[in-house]
């Protein structure tokens, strides 16, 4: 495989990027060389980022569930990345969705898949170290109604986000009304024999989005003022799954999940 069918014109395709990592991590077809290269080295030291990555997809489909039933009918989700499948407009049907994401080839290939999309779902330019800008996007502003209640997700962007966030959080979850919800993943260095770990981070950090792993107790501030609903802050394969599908040994999600209310 060389490139794909496209070559977007001033963007870098020689340092690897996360976003297209993370699609061929899913099977994806938007990714470079470099991309590739950088994923296969990770997946040379720990083959389960494979599983990893799947499980916060399925993750993503079980919140979604939670949140509809909830009664949740606007969605903000920040670090969108590649479109894929069972994509947070595809798993609400007719609710209102804003993605955002500051990369170029994400923005790119989400509009060109919104085509001749209903107006419901809309992607927007923007960079969650500036949560305000967000916020005071005309397309958001015309879109999500602050009146009522939003959910704004959160997958696993956090952890490209170097220092702490938690005020970028707090600022994002500011304006929602009471009802609202904020859904996080995270990565975490876990617990366990993590040989793997350093060689790991070295090929992030050699890409254009260095990650910042974290320990449970440095997520759980992000959810200051915040009810967490049950059962709180695990592992992603953890919450909201069914029991007998909760492996029986060490758990190996390497991400914390999880979903609060704003009351």
């Amino acid at each position: 495989m060389t490139d794909p069918g496209w070559n977007p014109v001033g963007i870098d395709t020689t340092t690897p990027n996360a976003a297209r990592m993370y699609d061929f991590f899913l099977g994806g077809k938007d990714n470079f060389p470099a991309d590739r290269e950088a994923a296969e080295r990770i997946l040379k030291f720990a083959p389960e980022t494979l599983h990893v990555v799947r499980q916060n997809r399925a993750f993503l489909a079980r919140a979604m569930r939670y949140l509809t039933e909830a009664g949740i009918r606007q969605f903000v989700d920040i670090g969108t990345g590649l479109p894929t499948q069972n994509n947070v407009h595809e798993l609400a049907p007719g609710a209102r969705v804003v993605y955002v994401d500051n990369d170029p080839v994400v923005l790119s290939h989400a509009r060109a898949l919104l085509t001749g999309g209903t107006g419901d779902v809309a992607v927007v330019e923007g960079d969650l170290r500036d949560p305000e800008a967000i916020l005071r996007h005309p397309t958001i502003a015309s879109m999500i109604n602050f009146d009522e209640p939003v959910a704004l997700l959160l997958l696993a962007i956090l952890h490209f986000i170097p220092g702490d966030p938690a005020d970028l959080v707090e600022r994002l979850c500011a304006p929602l009304p009471s009802g609202s919800h904020l859904v996080v993943t995270h990565a975490t260095p876990q617990d366990g024999d993590r040989a793997d770990l350093p060689k790991v981070m070295d090929i992030y950090d050699s890409s254009s989005s260095p990650v910042t792993l974290r320990e449970r107790d440095q997520i759980l501030p992000f959810f200051k003022g915040l009810d967490l609903t049950g059962p709180g802050l695990v592992y992603v394969s953890q919450w909201h799954t069914d029991p007998s599908r909760v492996p029986s040994g060490p758990d190996r999600s390497r991400a914390y999940a999880a979903i609060a209310r704003k009351p």
